[in-house]
């Protein structure tokens, strides 16, 4: 049994984060998880998800994206914004490729069959990681289905290219984070690489293993955009009636058992993970 919290890796520009990694004795296949926008490693119920997945042999890692906002002296919230206004696409592949590669010494990833899960822009993201070598397949919550889509255009766009910046507030702490022009124009100069479709359309030519859930009343990303990443990866789904962006989890998550809504995720992905490791 292996549990190490908070361990260290160089991720994107030598910036300094840190990320979890649970294994148990002989584990059956291992998942690393990739938190979405605005989230972090022990966001809300993530660390039940964690020990429900060890708890049924299958090894859990979970990082936070280089970033995110956070520091390695205090990984939960944002106390540095300038390094999430610094944040674009590429930093977070180039940190799941980090994260993998030292995975990879402490787990045997030829014999223990590696999958990704990520939520939200999260997904995105595993979706474009899954062409790793080591990854066996790849597992969505409540995914967006494009990167460009999400931009802003027209006026909004211009006004945010004039300025440099553009701020998005944070409902739950109440910062005003920000956003430089440079994480459109990353997104612009590699586009290639970042757009989800033709990274999914590649899990398919290489026969990767994918699922992909979304709760219908799911108030960040529209329900429809997993029906395109199934389109293109033809994967598995699950729809969870009435379930929201989080599957019924908040930030802070004071149980010590999971929602159901989020229970019933965990569940049907295990099943999927027993029918392809």
């Amino acid at each position: 049994m292996l549990n190490q919290k908070n361990l260290n890796y160089i991720g994107a520009n030598n910036r300094e984060s840190i990320l979890d990694i649970e294994l148990p004795d002989n584990p059956n296949a291992i998942v690393l998880f990739i938190h979405g926008y605005k989230g972090f490693k022990d966001w809300g119920a993530w660390n039940l998800v964690q020990s429900f997945f060890v708890s049924n042999r299958i090894g859990f890692a979970k990082l936070n994206l280089s970033h995110n906002g956070g520091t390695t002296a205090n990984p939960i919230d944002f106390p540095d914004t300038e390094a999430f206004g610094n944040n674009c696409y590429s930093y977070e592949v180039f940190d799941v490729e980090s994260v993998i590669s030292l995975l990879h010494e402490y787990v045997d990833l030829i014999n223990v069959p590696l999958f990704l899960i990520g939520h939200s822009r999260g997904g995105g993201i595993a979706l474009l990681s899954g062409v790793n070598k080591y990854v066996k397949g790849v597992i969505t919550w409540a995914s967006v289905a494009s990167f460009e889509e999400r931009f802003p255009l027209g006026k909004e766009l211009e006004e945010w290219k004039k300025s440099g910046v553009r701020f998005i507030k944070n409902g739950r702490t109440k910062q005003e984070l920000p956003h430089y022009f440079s994480f459109y124009e990353d997104f612009k100069q590699n586009k290639e690489k970042l757009t989800i479709s033709k990274a999914a359309l590649r899990l398919k030519e290489s026969k990767k293993a994918c699922f992909h859930v979304h709760g219908t009343k799911d108030e960040a990303v529209d329900v429809n955009e997993l029906s395109r990443i199934a389109d293109w990866t033809k994967g598995e789904t699950l729809i969870m009636e009435n379930a929201n962006h989080t599957f019924a989890a908040k930030h802070p998550w004071e149980e010590n058992t999971l929602p159901e809504e989020l229970k019933t995720v965990c569940s049907k992905t295990l099943d999927f993970l027993s029918r392809n490791i």
